[in-house]
């Protein structure tokens, strides 16, 4: 009985000093700039709220924190209407400027910002939409009983080809296009993984995008599962349409697109 013991005690010595200390080298990258410049329009008000908003991207586990630009504006290139973006509040990187609605709906726009002595430009058009035509919550189900089902129906615009970005709140997005049914009435389902209590409320957008922020919309959704804003860093670089004139190597991510919104709301039962 001894000789076992001593045995058992030779090879847990054993295990314990062939263990190694394994060092993981983490992922890390350039800082970068993102910008999430996604300008909503509602053409029922006069003048609209231009926010931009300016992070850098750290290493791999490390928060995104605000950027300090060195100046951004806003640009109409049809009229000349130049602006410039004040940073409110002081260190949030959330940069800000009000602009006549019909400003931001006529001829090209350029966002340019000035960021550690390089500049960066993206270029865009208003995009329109149209309503939703109905909002409703369903009874249905995918996978459990706990999700949570939410009709949506529209009506796609005839002779125009449309793109779509669905904002379903809690940084949840979707996207269509009306290849299959322009011009038609269209209704799907969609579901929240997790259920939702009865009484929550949910603001759920319809979005007029065009064709290029549609796939990068649709790239990033991909990537992240579907619970990825359009301008959070993703697992892997998706070229968004700001570009670094001085260094086109360092890309800025994100998009810059300025795009008619239909927002509604809609109480859990």
């Amino acid at each position: 009985m001894g000789k076992y013991l001593i045995l058992l005690l030779l090879t847990l010595i054993m295990v314990v000093g062939c263990e190694d200390v394994v060092e993981v080298d983490v992922p890390k990258d350039e800082t970068r700039l993102a910008i999430d410049a996604l300008i909503r329009v509602d053409t029922n008000v006069f003048t609209t709220q231009v926010q931009v908003k300016a992070t850098e991207t750290t290493s791999f586990f490390e928060e995104i924190g605000p950027a300090s630009l060195d100046q951004i504006q806003l640009l109409n290139l049809s009229t000349n209407t130049l602006t410039d973006l004040v940073e409110e509040p002081p260190g949030t990187g959330r940069y800000v400027a009000n602009w006549s609605t019909d400003q931001l709906m006529q001829g090209e726009l350029q966002l340019t910002i000035r960021y550690n002595n390089e500049l960066y430009i993206a270029n865009t058009t208003y995009v329109p939409t149209v309503p939703f035509d109905a909002l409703k919550q369903g009874d249905g189900s995918l996978f459990s009983a706990d999700e949570t089902e939410i009709l949506v129906s529209y009506t796609d615009e005839e002779n125009r080809v449309d793109f779509y970005l669905f904002d379903f709140d809690f940084n949840e997005y979707l996207v269509s296009e009306d290849t299959f049914y322009e011009g038609q009435s269209f209704e799907f389902s969609y579901f929240y993984e997790e259920g939702l209590e009865s009484g929550r409320e949910l603001n759920i957008s319809i979005i007029g995008v065009n064709e290029a922020f549609y796939h990068y919309m649709n790239q990033l959704i991909v990537q992240s599962g579907g619970d990825q804003g359009p301008f959070q860093t993703p697992a892997a670089t998706v070229r968004g349409n700001i570009i670094n004139t001085d260094n086109i190597d360092n890309l800025a991510l994100g998009y810059f697109a300025v795009c008619q919104e239909y927002v509604e709301t809609i109480v859990l039962e």
